[in-house]
């Protein structure tokens, strides 16, 4: 074997050698993402529901019962804030949603953006939530339609609401926030919910929305 062909054989055998470590590594990456991403999310889920339920306990105590009547005021970032249903993703779906929408708060659940109205409240109660990692909380939010319920458990209240529609619209559509999303000069005159997530479910070029509005208010919850 001449030395070209030795060297031309090398070069192949080397690249072929780097093709599948770089395989592997992607391979492993991907598990990471798909696989402990969810262990990890399934462990603060945990953490924040407990941190709630003793929300929900402190404000049941009488001395506390003025403060839970007043003004709600936004938790602390990073906090759990509420407990969130949505019957048609399935009879045990319930994920805590979070106080912020940055890539550490959503990993740890849906979350709450922070500039938007509080459960209950009139304006629009916005949650932004991961379709694939993390737990994946939104992974079949395609599958919404109008008239499903969303219910919402806070400390105090639990908030009812019905989808009115769903849209995909582009990452820079952030008009879907609003008090009256899409309408900047209106003013909101009634409680409405958004949920945001990534459009397709493996990829972010578009946002999937879906919008609903309060139905019913009971008092107490239920987390």
């Amino acid at each position: 074997m001449s030395q070209s062909a030795r060297a031309v054989r090398t070069l192949a055998r080397t690249s072929a050698e780097l093709l599948v470590t770089g395989g592997v590594v992607v391979l492993l990456f991907a598990i990471y993402l798909v696989v402990w991403s969810d262990v990890q999310t399934a462990a603060a889920q945990v953490d924040l529901r407990d941190d709630f339920e003793q929300q929900i306990e402190a404000a049941a105590a009488p001395a506390a019962q003025a403060a839970v009547q007043a003004k709600p005021v936004a938790p602390p970032t990073g906090s759990g804030m509420a407990v969130m249903r949505i019957p048609r993703l399935g009879d045990d779906w319930s994920w805590v949603v979070v106080e912020g929408v940055s890539d550490e708060q959503i990993a740890r659940g849906p979350g709450h953006f922070p500039d938007t109205a509080l459960p209950g409240q009139v304006g629009n109660f916005a949650v932004a939530g991961h379709r694939a990692t993390h737990g994946e909380p939104f992974a079949h939010l395609d599958r919404m339609r109008a008239g499903d319920t969303i219910v919402v458990e806070a400390v105090g209240d639990t908030y009812t609401y019905v989808v009115d529609r769903t849209e995909i619209v582009a990452p820079t559509s952030v008009d879907v926030l609003l008090p009256v999303p899409g309408k900047p000069e209106a003013k909101g005159r009634k409680a409405r919910i958004t949920l945001v997530t990534c459009n397709p479910r493996w990829g972010s070029s578009e946002r999937l929305i879906v919008h609903g509005h309060l139905v019913e208010t009971r008092s107490g919850s239920e987390a």
